[in-house]
Order: structure tokens, then sequence, then C-alpha cells
């Protein structure tokens, strides 16, 4: 369990803060954000390479920050990705003019939000922002599944890898070149003996039976492959050696080993474990260069360990070898510091947030439609907050309805201070949303809110023509599909988008004016939205929980055309002088 904390709420930042006061010849803060930068960084003309991921897996990510190694990681909560806007920000502020590469494990919620970031890096500020996915962990996807495989502690030979490419000078597409190179060539397979517990909780994530072992499990408590009776050392020297050998490359004899710790299993235990790898690797004929034995990618107080291997050739070994200085990793032979100064960090995009406001008597019509338009939604959230929570805790952890109030009631503030046109205005609310709300949620109508942004930016200060935001949302459709990997008919939000940017350009292609379109494609979103009931989840939380959710409405759908009869009944209003209540019976919530 946690023992020294404050509050739970606080632990992430306090624990990053502690950490740069500590190592502050390595590290610094970059402003406004829960991310921390290397001194060295950034460096003008070279590659930069950011990593991150949820808090809890010290040193993985802020740990492997310094000289030689990552040019800044973004921390999100415990076991949480961070929001698209700090690694945006983060993007930003280590950006050497030469490009960035994004590495980490393979997690919804992370390949989302930093996606959304490198989207917005290059939209806003033309900066290529490349991402890498880790994906070594074998037990969480068969080979022929490669690409869904999870990504644990193969990060560190990853960021290694890339980190040591881009120092030397590498382009940025060697260095992106180098990082997916290395993950192909790198396998993992972890146990665990117990579950892990987060600050503030009493009780643990999961829990393993007392003389039993779990083969393969994550490093947030996912479930593993097998659970089995515990064994000894060397016995289990062996299982996981059988595993790794399954993937040898053909001809492969040479490897780097990491053996890992997931923060309750000791160094020594570790250093016994690797005693019988050793000695089982070299029966198999595979030369361990340089090994690694420690905690690298830990899960809080986890009690468990997982060995990486990484299949090396010539490039990779010098790769591997280079000198590198970080707060969880010392590689010495030379410190690459030469007593130089460290160099201004770039923009983080925490100027625009200091904002003081821009006038409503200054904005064009446009802006003053969008500002009240998140305002409706706002309000029409709020209302149906618990009723949002109780649809998604029949699946999932229940914390849709504050997820999106909160994400709502940030856009609605960013929205204040944006200006002076509707482009200005979503642009603003979407990353805003997707700050504050975090999660799948924040990562998709973040998305969905600066595209449509972004793409009405030709529309000028006077109006909107409704062909240009039909073609805004169909483009806020693809953003959406291609962030959250969903399809009509997964039981996501996209079935309720689909119908509403379907249903909102044919009524406008018969004719309608944008008002009357945008009713029937509400109506529309709304009946699809309760009949997601009548589906079975096979994306995100709900879809591991097989069909628990059957029978119900899938919350993201419902919040979805929820907001968009609220417009519509805003629009009515409008147009009669008289407010009009979004209808409430029924599942068309």
């Amino acid at each position: 369990m946690t023992y020294v904390y404050n509050t739970e709420r606080a632990f992430k930042d306090e624990a990053i803060d502690g950490l740069v006061t500590a190592y502050s010849r390595i590290l610094r803060r970059v402003p406004d954000t829960s991310a921390v930068a290397s001194v060295t960084a950034p460096a003008p003309g070279r590659v930069s390479t950011i990593v991150g991921g949820g808090s809890g897996h010290y040193p993985t990510f802020a740990g492997l920050v310094g000289p030689g190694l990552a040019d800044a990681s973004v921390c999100g909560d415990i076991f949480t990705s961070p929001s698209a806007e700090q690694v945006y920000r983060t993007i930003r502020a280590v950006d050497g003019g030469a490009g960035v590469v994004m590495l980490f494990g393979n997690y919804a919620g992370d390949v989302m939000h930093f996606g959304l970031a490198a989207d917005q890096a290059a939209a806003r500020d033309g900066i290529d922002a490349r991402i890498v996915l880790v994906t070594d962990d074998i037990a969480s996807a068969p080979p022929e599944r490669i690409g869904e495989r999870r990504g644990i502690a193969g990060d560190f030979f990853v960021f290694r890898a890339a980190a040591a490419a881009a120092h030397r000078g590498d382009s940025l597409d060697e260095v992106e070149r180098i990082a997916r190179h290395c993950n192909d060539r790198c396998r993992t397979v972890g146990v665990g003996f117990d579950g892990c517990m987060v600050p503030g909780r009493s009780e643990p994530l999961f829990t393993v039976e007392e003389g039993s072992m779990v083969l393969g499990l994550g490093i947030h408590g996912e479930p593993g492959i097998s659970t089995m009776p515990r064994s000894s050392a060397d016995e289990l020297a062996g299982l996981l050696v059988d595993r790794l050998l399954a993937e040898r490359p053909s001809g492969a004899t040479r490897a780097r080993i990491l053996v890992n710790g997931l923060g309750r299993v000791k160094y020594e235990e570790l250093f016994v474990l690797y005693r019988s790898l050793a000695g089982r690797f070299d029966a198999a004929g595979v030369s361990l260069t340089e090994p690694e034995v420690g905690e690298f990618v830990t899960s809080m107080d986890m009690a468990g360990c997982s060995v990486t291997l990484v299949w090396t050739d010539d490039e990779l070994e010098g790769l591997l070898s280079a000198p590198a200085t970080a707060p969880g990793y010392i590689r010495t032979e030379r410190l690459p510091l030469d007593g130089r100064q460290a160099a201004p960090l770039g923009a983080t995009g925490a100027e625009d947030q200091q904002s003081s406001g821009f006038p409503e008597m200054e904005l064009t019509p446009s802006g003053r439609a969008a500002r009240a338009g998140l305002a409706v939604v706002a309000g029409r959230l709020k209302e149906l907050e618990d009723h949002l929570g109780a649809l998604d805790s029949v699946a999932a952890d229940g914390d849709h309805g504050t997820t999106m109030t909160r994400g709502m009631d940030a856009a609605v503030e960013a929205a204040g201070r944006a200006g002076p046109d509707a482009s200005a205005v979503l642009i603003a609310a979407g990353m805003a949303f997707a700050d504050a709300a975090g999660g799948a949620s924040g990562a998709l109508w973040g998305a969905g809110l600066t595209t449509v942004g972004r793409l009405i930016e030709p529309a000028g200060p006077e109006g909107l023509e409704a062909t240009l935001l039909a073609d805004a949302l169909a483009a806020a459709e693809e953003a959406v599909v291609r962030l959250g990997q969903s399809q009509p008919g997964d039981k996501t939000l996209v079935d309720a988008l689909h119908p509403l940017v379907e249903t909102f350009r044919s009524a406008m292609a018969d004719g309608a004016d944008l008002r009357a379109a945008w009713a029937h494609a509400a109506d529309a979103a709304q009946s699809a939205a309760a009949a997601t009931a009548q589906m079975t989840a096979r994306r995100g939380r709900a879809a591991r929980l097989g069909d628990r959710s059957d029978g119900t409405p899938d919350p993201g759908a419902v919040s979805l055309a929820a907001s968009a009869a609220a417009l519509a009944a805003h629009f009515a209003g409008e147009r009669s002088g008289t407010p009009a209540a979004p209808e409430t019976t029924g599942a068309q919530l």
C-alpha cells in the first residue's frame, strides 16, 4: 500500500515536484504541465524524443528523461493516460525544429491523446510529431496479432534506442525507423504474485490466490493468460525462457535482457531469477550482452516481475550502449553536458491559458453562437450526470457522467477566453475538454471539436455555411473513428455520431435550412443511441466484460445524442424567441 502521501488527487503532481527538485541537475518541469524535460532539451536542429503514460510505473516514464535518454516525459495520473493538451504543450516545449518522436505503450487512452496532440502540433505549429507504439507483451496477443500487444517493460529498450539515435543526430525518419526496429525485436513476459494498491485505496486492485501466480499479468492489473501454482526460481526461469524462445527470430543468437521488478519483488530476488535465466539462455545458445536487472517499469507495489529480450544486431548494440544519465538510469562513459546551460524551453501553450479572455462585444456572430451552444450542452450534460454515470457503471467504472461534465465545464471556460470566431472558440474548447476529461471520451470529444473548429475557419467573421459545417462534421467523425478505432455497431459514441452526420448532410441536400437539418440529425442520433441497448460492446472497457452491457444503451452514444438534442432545442428557441427544453423521456436522453 501507499504509506507516504498527502492526498490522492495531489499525489502525481507532488511526486513530480519532488523528482524535479531532487534531480534538478538533470530535469526541469515543463511549465503548466504534468511533464518533465531534460536540461539538454530542446536542442536546435536535433530530433526530440518524448515518452509518457500513466504514473505509478517509476522509473518509467519521468525517471528515464535526461541527457542521452528521452527529452521529455508527459505524466498522467496513476495508471491513466496524460491528456492531449499536456502532450501538445510538451511537444511545443521540446521541439528543436527537427521534429519529435513520441514513444509509449499500446494503450487506448495513450494512443488517442498522443494522437490528438500530434494532430494539433502539425495543424497549429507545423511540427512533425511521429508516434511509435511499444508492443512487446507476448501474453497480450498472439504473434499473428502482434500490433494489438501491450507495451510493458520493453519500453525501456525502445526508449533507449530511439533516444540514442536522436542524440547522435539522426534524422526524424531514421529515429522513427530505429524505434520501430527495436520494438519489432523486443519481447516480454511477466508474472504476478499479488495485486497493487494506489494512494487512497484500502484494497488492492486485484488479488492472486495464496500460493499461486498469474502468467502474463498486465502492469495495470489486467488479467493474465493462466494461473498456476507458485514455483521455484529455477522453474519460473524455465517457464519464462520457453515463452520467449518460442518467438526467437530465425538465426538470432545475441540478445539484451532486462529482468524487471514490478514494485514488491526485491533486487536480491531478481538476481536469483537472473542466475537461472542466464544458465538457460546459455544452454539455448543465446549470448546475453550487458544485462539489466532492477526496477525499470513498475506497477506501484505489485508483487511480480518480468523478463524482456531484445534480439540485437550491431546497430542496436551500439545504441543501447550509448552514454545516458537520468534519475532512474545511468550509463557511464561520459556525461554529454560539457558545462552548457540549459536551453530555454520552447512555447508550451500555457500563455494561451493565461489570457484574461476575449470580450463578448468583440466576438463575431459565429463566435457568440459557438459559446452559447457550448453552454447549452454543458447545462444539459450536468442534468444527466447521474444518469450517464449509472449507464456507465453497468459494464465500466461509472465515471462517464462526471467525465463529461468536467470536460464540458472546462470547454465552456476556455471558450470564454477564446475568439473572435467560432473556429477559435471550438479549437480552444476541444483542447480544454480533452485536457480536463482525460480518458477516451476526452480524446474523442477533443478531436471532434477541434476538427470542426479548424475546418470552419474559412467561414469568415459573419456566418457559417451549412455545407461547410457538414463537411467539418464528416471530418470530425473521421478523426473520432481514427483515434478510437471504432465503427458503427461497436456500441460506442460513433453509433450516434454517424447517423447525426449523415442525416444532417442528407437534410441539407434535400433543401432544409441549418436549424431544421440539425433537428432531423438530432432525432436520428437519439434513436440510434437508444438502439445501442440491443448491441454487444466490441470496443472499450465494456467489451472486456462480454454481454454485461446488453440491454443498456451506450453512455457515450447517449451523451452525444443528448448534446445534439439540446442544441436542436436551443436553435428552436432562438427561432421562436422562447427557450425550448430537450425531451427527457425513455432511452432517448
